[in-house]
């Protein structure tokens, strides 16, 4: 169902905002009548298509339906994260076709706002997951990770991996100007003052990109042959870092938390080679995330905010019923 869209740059995403097409502009005025009692048509949008996370709030959203009487989803998003002109154009054509709702997670916070507010113009629902605007919309709410919170678990958990003696850390983060990411990398940051024998030596970007993660990763390994931990902030970050520490035969030597639970994360939790990782919901998002959207449409429903949860996987948390669910959840 999903589709490969054009790439471009994050200023033409927001050129394109800004400057629509006077057809566009002619449909995005037609209203669409949320207070009808026919079918639902929600168009759920994540970040990109094919990690492991995005899959999994696939499931939550396709459950929810599944669930829900009279309730279409239709979900598809761009193949890269840093696609941000994609996503804008994916979401104005869901404003176009007249859907009832949007459940999406904003690629930029800055650039996806006029969507949202163009949405909000046809009288379409607008519920943005994992990553809302800056500023968010009234009306609009935001049901994501606390990633604060998670990115305060990361540091204490690489502050107990690496020990009393701390040592030289880095960061490999993902998309900078992604909510999420920036939350993430300021909340280790700023954690690291609770622990100050950890020194940060370096920030890099993996652009959500698993060969580049691991590039960056042997670059920052070159630059310090003795370093001691790396936070790693998403799916992609975390495997391709824990594969260049493997190659560079410093696995255990080099400790890593990451963040989200692929099947090969959580192999690389059991195998030793990964201390720790922080885990969403991103399941509980899609189920949360579409009743939202029909609540609000068919019972007019005021809607708020959700921390839709984050724990701390290590070998031992895998055991728990709770830890189990947001790391393989089921429909039941």
């Amino acid at each position: 169902m999903t589709t490969r869209l054009r790439g471009a740059s994050i200023a033409s995403a927001i050129a394109a905002a800004l400057t629509l097409s006077g057809c566009a502009v002619e449909e995005h005025q037609v209203k669409v009548d949320v207070a009808s009692s026919g079918p639902i048509r929600l168009a759920v949008v994540p970040k990109s298509v094919g990690l492991d996370y995005w899959e999994k709030v696939h499931a939550g959203a396709e459950c929810a339906a599944s669930k829900l009487k009279g309730v279409e989803v239709t979900w598809n998003g761009v193949s890269d994260e840093t696609d941000v002109a994609g996503q804008v154009d994916l979401l104005d054509n869901y404003i176009g076709q007249g859907m009832n709702g949007l459940v999406y997670a904003a690629t930029d916070s800055t650039a996806l706002i006029d969507v949202t507010d163009r949405a909000k113009s046809a009288g379409i629902k607008v519920i943005n997951i994992d990553s809302g605007t800056d500023p968010q919309p009234k009306g609009v709410p935001l049901l994501a990770t606390d990633n604060t919170k998670g990115a305060h678990l990361a540091a204490d958990a690489l502050a107990k991996a690496v020990g009393p003696k701390g040592g030289k850390v880095a960061i490999v983060a993902f998309h900078a100007g992604s909510q999420t990411n920036d939350e993430r990398v300021d909340g280790f940051m700023k954690r690291l003052k609770k622990h100050p024998k950890l020194k940060l030596v370096s920030t890099q970007y993996s652009e959500n990109d698993y060969n580049q993660a691991l590039t960056v990763t042997e670059n920052i390994l070159t630059a310090h042959p003795d370093l001691k931990g790396v936070f790693a902030a998403n799916e992609a970050s975390d495997v391709g870092a824990v594969e260049a520490i493997r190659m560079a035969h410093k696995i255990g030597k080099v400790k890593v938390v990451g963040w989200d639970t692929s099947p090969d994360e959580v192999e690389g939790v059991t195998d030793g080679a990964v201390y720790a990782l922080v885990t969403q919901d991103p399941f509980k998002m899609g189920v949360d995330g579409v009743n939202a959207a029909v609540g609000s449409i068919r019972d007019h429903k005021q809607l708020k905010d959700e921390d839709t949860g984050v724990a701390l996987v290590t070998k031992k948390s895998l055991k728990r019923k709770r830890v189990k669910q947001m790391v393989a959840p089921t429909c039941d």
